[in-house]
């Protein structure tokens, strides 16, 4: 597959063809299990777009390797780090396939650039992370991050006093949009005025060009900052600011104390312990997409202490809801031209919210699909 550009962004719809559009899924062609291995003879996988030193994204998949470990000491793991979008990702993958590997975790999407090798490779489960297709061998996985960001919105909704908003985005893709929309309806649940300004600065790890995002939004009169980013850059100048910020990925509270609100914080470890045990025991099939829930995999972190008790009080009492299956996000819902995307009492499905692409009213600096 030719692409301009050498690294292709994490998180990125890649098929053949060009973009797949929201909640276009290819689903696997069912299949028997793949046959069981020794724990002692089980050989485990892991391929990161990122360092296990970011403290963001690759650190907590690193986690997840971590407790694999754990459950099965006896086992042989292979572990790679900063996979390039290029014809190296697919260098390393004929790797693992090369070194006998049971069952591989990719932590990012690879697409066609992994299908041509796990086609190849029944024997292999092969996971992708916030991928878009399986197949007999081949599933994907993600987080439903929409919910902790509404919480963390109604949060940061309520210690606005401007009701401005800013977001530091990496790549204008579904994550970005659905974080976006997810945190400013939160917000707009107790302030209706609040608005949210995005700038997307093209990285998930740019600490110079997030650093300079967060300045310049606050410039703007952004007073509560929220991001995407594999680094803590734009907490700092939070914390040097004196301005309200929420994050991503893991708890960075130390890079800005005072400011540190919270975070969507990501955990892979029950997931990646049960998949490893089917694969060893000769249960696992590729199944449905699995989008792991609030308090399954992701969930917001602890409050920072900056964050006093009555917002925590209301914000949380929202997180009770969506642990009991409320879903905030009904219509009507209208874009940022204000055309009316969802109408009045339908509810966007998990798949829908997966796949968003276009940014609500109230949003600037994202262009509507």
């Amino acid at each position: 597959m030719d692409c301009v550009n050498k690294r292709w962004p994490r998180r990125l719809v890649l098929q053949a063809g060009g973009l797949l559009a929201a909640g276009s899924l290819v689903r696997p062609a069912r299949a028997a299990s793949i046959a069981a291995v020794k724990p002692e003879q089980a050989v485990i996988g892991f391929g990161h777009v990122g360092p296990i030193s970011d403290e963001g994204w690759t650190s907590s998949h690193h986690q997840g390797l971590l407790a694999v470990k754990q459950a099965y000491p006896q086992a042989k793991f292979l572990e790679v780090e900063s996979i390039p979008y290029s014809a190296d990702a697919t260098r390393t993958f004929r790797q693992f396939v090369a070194q006998g590997a049971n069952i591989v975790f990719l932590t990012s999407e690879y697409g066609d650039l992994l299908h041509g090798v796990s086609d190849r490779a029944s024997n292999i489960a092969w996971l992708e992370c916030n991928g878009h297709s399986a197949a007999a061998n081949r599933s994907w996985y993600y987080v439903k991050h929409w919910l902790p960001s509404y919480v963390t919105g109604v949060a940061a909704g309520l210690m606005s006093k401007s009701g401005k908003l800013g977001y530091v985005g990496s790549m204008p893709v579904p994550t970005v949009y659905c974080g976006v929309n997810a945190f400013l309806m939160g917000a707009r649940s107790v302030n209706p005025a609040a608005s949210m300004q995005v700038i997307v600065i093209n990285s998930w790890f740019d600490p110079q060009a997030a650093a300079q995002a967060g300045t310049a939004l606050i410039d703007n009169g952004c007073d509560v900052l929220f991001g995407v980013m594999d680094e803590s850059a734009y907490l700092q100048v939070a914390e040097k600011r004196g301005v309200p910020a929420v994050m991503w990925n893991t708890d960075v509270r130390r890079y800005g104390p005072k400011s540190y609100v919270s975070s969507v914080v990501l955990d892979w470890t029950k997931f990646y312990v049960a998949q490893a045990k089917a694969r060893i025991e000769g249960t696992w099939t590729p199944g449905e997409p699995v989008l792991l829930g609030m308090g399954e995999g992701v969930d917001r972190d602890a409050w920072g202490d900056s964050v006093p008790g009555p917002v925590r009080a209301q914000a949380d009492a929202v997180r009770t809801k969506m642990l009991a299956g409320y879903n905030p996000f009904v219509g009507e819902i209208k874009d940022a031209g204000g055309k009316v995307r969802i109408p009045a009492g339908q509810a966007m499905t998990d798949m829908e919210l997966y796949g968003w692409n276009w940014p609500i009213e109230g949003v600037s600096g994202l262009r509507g699909a």
